[in-house]
């Protein structure tokens, strides 16, 4: 019979090997946007078995269960957007064929992507509650009726103002669960929870207000608005372009704290809505599996533009780039009838394309 002290180095043991074999755990709850729809996210049982949650964010689960579905939503926003948003990249948000961790190793690796990536599904875990509150899917929430009385402006508040605070205060509690689980003492676990409360002050500083009138024949002689979440397109646009200005960080002790100050001292200290990396990316150039980088070889780039972030130049690295002649079809000689519908004929062209070489 084993003693206790065998079993508690067993236990250590298997808890070395959760974690070698799964080295970026705060963003493995993306794979729920694997799961097939059909397939349920809440209740006692699906929560223990679903892959890519922390032991925390299992708690989480079975405590909040109703929320789950928001938060595959989410994982499917993030997957989508981040594509949209790096296409022409030389890293384009490509995913591994299978496995928890999305994005491949890249996202171990505490690079400016990995800083994206962890914006963006902060941000998307707080969207997508928000909008299920709004939207009357969630029990718990609904409206922020908090907004009330007369702006500046002199319209009255009311209507549904989304209830972002509901949905901030969720994404904190499961997306930032992994890294204080952690301690918040270490580089990493800093720069990640830095960079969600970033994703979420995204769509806090870009909130909009709606408005309706009310009065004879439209005269707007009362407006009533509420507040609502930008597009998450725009939430995506914004922290792409926070990305590209990223600051990088080292980890600093000052007095009895760690925090993460500029590397280069010259460099002002990154405000809360920056994002922040502790490692220089790879260049993205060459096939590399095992990280789950598959290179540019192939990839269709401008060729008419040298410093666009989408110009063969820069998308292909070394190997340089072809050029040839594609025959595509495309919609012309459209017409619009009179029942608002719309004709047209399909037309064979012939167009240059650039690819990266092999």
């Amino acid at each position: 019979m084993p003693t206790v002290s065998a079993v508690n180095l067993t236990a250590q043991l298997l808890l070395l090997l959760l974690w070698a074999t799964h080295p970026t755990m705060a963003t493995n709850w993306l794979s729920l946007a694997r799961m097939p729809r059909s397939r349920p996210v809440s209740g006692a049982a699906p929560c223990g078995r679903l892959r890519g949650l922390s032991v925390g964010q299992v708690g989480v689960c079975r405590a909040r269960g109703e929320v789950m579905e928001s938060v595959r939503k989410a994982a499917e926003m993030v997957i989508e957007e981040c594509q949209h948003q790096f296409r022409n990249r030389r890293w384009n948000c490509s995913t591994t064929p299978r496995g928890v961790n999305v994005f491949g190793r890249v996202m171990s690796q505490g690079t400016r992507e990995a800083a994206f990536v962890h914006a963006l599904s902060s941000a998307a875990v707080a969207f997508a509650v928000t909008r299920g509150c709004s939207q009357g899917e969630l029990e718990r929430c609904g409206c922020d009726r908090k907004v009330r009385g007369v702006s500046p402006e002199g319209f009255q508040w009311s209507g549904c103002s989304d209830n972002l605070s509901y949905g901030v205060a969720f994404s904190q509690t499961f997306v930032d669960e992994t890294e204080r689980a952690k301690g918040m003492s270490a580089g990493r676990p800093l720069m990640n929870v830095h960079n969600n409360e970033a994703g979420r002050k995204a769509i806090l500083h870009n909130m909009q207000v709606e408005c309706k009138c009310h009065g004879v024949s439209g005269s707007c002689e009362l407006r009533t608005c509420w507040k609502v979440m930008p597009p998450f397109r725009r939430v995506g646009a914004v922290l792409k372009e926070r990305f590209d200005g990223a600051t990088e960080v080292r980890l600093s002790r000052i007095g009895s704290r760690t925090a993460l100050l500029p590397r280069d001292p010259q460099v002002k200290p990154p405000a809360a809505r920056d994002l922040v990396y502790l490692a220089v990316s790879p260049d993205f150039c060459r096939l590399d599996p095992d990280n789950g980088i598959p290179g540019t070889a192939g990839r269709r780039c401008n060729g008419t533009s040298r410093l666009a972030p989408d110009g063969c130049e820069l998308v292909c690295c070394g190997p340089g780039y072809r050029a040839g002649r594609a025959e595509v079809v495309q919609r012309c000689s459209c017409k619009f009838s009179w029942c608002c519908s719309v004709r047209c004929q399909q037309c064979k062209n012939t167009v240059m394309i650039h690819t990266c070489r092999e």
